[in-house]
């Protein structure tokens, strides 16, 4: 096996960045589905993974030659020491500058890719006379999900080029107590659960997303980038508004709505569990309630991507094309 063909990189994993103050992004499309406009980035946190991969670490793995070697904690304080210089707003910029900056700074490497969790933080409120506003300098640090993102620059014939790249969020945890089911399917010998007509559904969802063009993932135009927080809106809302009769049913739903309201992407591509609760009562005198546990630990997971191909033939697609190419 040749270097070029082996699987053979490095890295470290656990990079904290947290940039105070990094520049707002503002200027996003609206959409009805959600009233996220901007996003002030007073606090800029992630955590980062860093992989660095080259023909030239070869002979580190096979003769323990450490002379190209670049240490792990040198990895860690370069990220950390770009995070002051980078001018953009987006996860996907400082990455992608990050990557960058790699290849111009060390001449043996191939390839730079780095993956990142967003840390979130919310604001607060606090008294501000006779009402409450949001403090401009305390945050609470959020349990709730976060978005993420993927990228790899490589050296090429036509210089640093962008060969991967995919934004996302992860860990989003919704529960709709009515309007969901789930029946019609097999029924043989191996089937125990009941037919349902309206259930609890709890899922848990990442999802993630691919642009046409991998410029309008680095939000130097805002008009072009599509927000985490407008895809977890977009999801909630469907989630609302469909009376599902599968969690395939609802994604399929939801990643039609997301490129509906966002041609200049691909795909989406889902991860979804099934948590739904296992009722314990499920009849409660002068009450529509009922009573639920946990699951036990067997869960349903489904995996699928949505194409612009699916939409166009689902026939919501039309009126979408002033968006689809840039201006």
């Amino acid at each position: 096996m040749s270097a070029k063909d082996r699987t053979m990189y490095y890295g470290k994993g656990d990079v904290f960045v947290f940039r105070t103050y990094a520049k707002p992004l503002q200027g996003v499309k609206q959409i009805p589905e959600s009233d996220f406009s901007e996003k002030e980035n007073v606090i800029f946190g992630m955590n980062a993974k860093i992989s660095l991969k080259g023909q030239a670490f070869l002979t580190s793995f096979t003769e323990g030659d450490n002379s190209l070697v670049i240490a792990t904690d040198s990895m860690k304080n370069f990220m950390l020491r770009h995070a002051a210089q980078y001018e953009g707003a987006t996860l996907e910029g400082f990455l992608t500058f990050v990557c960058e900056r790699f290849l111009d700074t060390y001449a043996h490497l191939d390839a730079v890719e780095i993956s990142a969790d967003e840390i979130p933080f919310d604001s607060v409120k606090v008294p501000n006379g006779s009402a409450l506003a949001n403090s401009d300098l305390v945050y609470r640090s959020s349990r709730n999900e976060f978005a993420t993102t993927t990228v790899e620059v490589a050296r090429t014939e036509k210089g640093k080029e962008i060969v991967k790249q995919s934004s996302g969020v992860s860990e989003l945890h919704l529960i709709k107590v009515s309007g969901s089911s789930f029946y019609g399917y097999i029924h043989d010998e191996y089937t125990t659960l009941p037919e349902a007509k309206d259930r609890p559904l709890f899922i848990y969802l990442n999802i993630s997303w691919r642009y046409n063009d991998v410029e309008d993932a680095m939000g130097n135009d805002p008009a072009r980038y599509v927000a985490a927080e407008q895809v977890r809106d977009i999801a909630q809302s469907v989630f609302h508004e469909l009376e599902n009769r599968s969690i395939q049913h609802l994604i399929w739903e939801i990643g039609l709505r997301v490129l509906e309201r966002f041609p200049q992407l691909a795909e989406v591509e889902f991860e979804s569990n099934n948590r739904t609760w296992e009722t314990v009562v499920d009849s409660i005198p002068e009450s529509k309630g009922q009573v639920y546990t946990e699951p036990r630990p067997p869960y349903g997971f489904q995996r699928f991507v949505v194409t612009q191909e699916d939409l166009e033939k689902s026939g919501k697609a039309a009126g979408n094309a002033a968006y689809a190419t840039k201006a």
